[in-house]
Order: C-alpha cells, then sequence, then structure tokens
C-alpha cells in the first residue's frame, strides 16, 4: 500500500505525460491511501485544467468520474487534532505550504511512524523532499 498525494491523483484521472509514471505504480498496487481533502483538491485541479482550456468540459466530467471509481476504492486519512499537530511541526522542519504539510501528516499518521517501509507518491518537488527526509520512499522514482 503506498500514500498518494493528489499531484499523483490527478495524472489518473487525465491522461498527461505523468500519467505513464504513475499507472504502473497503481497497477502493481491498486489500495490507494489518500488525505480527507485529496478529492476536493483533485476536482480543483481539473477545474483548473478546464478554465485555462487544457481541458474540455467533457474531459473534465471524464475525469471526475474516474476520480469518483478512484475513490470508492481508496482510503482516506481523515482530519483530527493529531493531524493538525503533525501538520504544524512539518511546517516549522520542511519548506512546505500547508495543503502539502497536512499531505505529509496524513502519511505520518497512516504509516504510524513506520516510514522505512512505505511509499509517498507525488510530484511535487518540495513535497518528495520532505517526504524523503521524513523517511518515506519516494514514488516515482
Amino acid at each position: 500500500m503506498k500514500f498518494w498525494d493528489t499531484s499523483a491523483v490527478v495524472p489518473l484521472c487525465v491522461t498527461e505525460p505523468a500519467t505513464a509514471r504513475v499507472r504502473p505504480l497503481l497497477d502493481d498496487d491498486p489500495s490507494l491511501v489518500v488525505w480527507w481533502a485529496t478529492r476536493t483538491e483533485c476536482i480543483s485541479a481539473l477545474a483548473r485544467r478546464r478554465r485555462e482550456g487544457r481541458l474540455s468540459p467533457a474531459a473534465e466530467g471524464q475525469a471526475r468520474r474516474a476520480l469518483t471509481a478512484l475513490g470508492t476504492a481508496w482510503s482516506e486519512v481523515s482530519p483530527s487534532e493529531g493531524l493538525r499537530q503533525r501538520t504544524e511541526r512539518l511546517l516549522a522542519v520542511h519548506a512546505l505550504r500547508a495543503a502539502g504539510a497536512f499531505q505529509l501528516a496524513a502519511a505520518l499518521l497512516w504509516s504510524r511512524g513506520e516510514t522505512s517501509a512505505s511509499a509517498f507518491v507525488s510530484f511535487d518537488e518540495r513535497l518528495r523532499e520532505a517526504a524523503g527526509r521524513e523517511g518515506f520512499q519516494v514514488l516515482p522514482e
């Protein structure tokens, strides 16, 4: 099982260059773990692509259906006071924005701190660096 950041989930919903790098990871292990806000972040990314003219309304609808299908199978890390405290620690230690820190805190909560045996899937460079410093195997390589 792997923890998936939003930046790695979006290419599972729309075909883009990163899709070829994450699809094999999903095929290898279809059990996704995500942060509670991932679905909303994905919808935001899809709407932004549509507004920018990079995604047609029909393609956005298709991507949302793919997201819904993924969401029926994934596990979510829910918000909690413990998660907020981890997030605030991460903000003090790493060069992350709040959304990225929530993602990483959710992964730490999911892994119960056993990061060396856990994978973190992301394309966000800041988040990849922080996840690696926290001990996660960062994918795709």
